[in-house]
């Protein structure tokens, strides 16, 4: 679990400095992989729910 959090918050982390440097730099490169790293954040997040939603489930059983 602990492993789903610090990856979900580098991807963060990762997504916001992209944000910045496009901010920086008005470069679309940098807005494409600050959207691009928020995309696969998103689906971090969603897979980290996914776990807590199946250990919930195998514990009810």
């Amino acid at each position: 679990m602990m492993m789903f959090r610090w990856i979900v918050m580098l991807l963060l982390i990762g997504s916001a400095l992209s944000f910045a440097m496009f901010i920086g730099t008005q470069d679309r490169r940098w807005l494409n992989r600050g959207l691009l790293v928020l995309k696969w954040t998103v689906i971090a997040g969603l897979a980290f729910f996914a776990v807590l939603l199946l250990e919930r489930m195998a514990i009810a059983i």
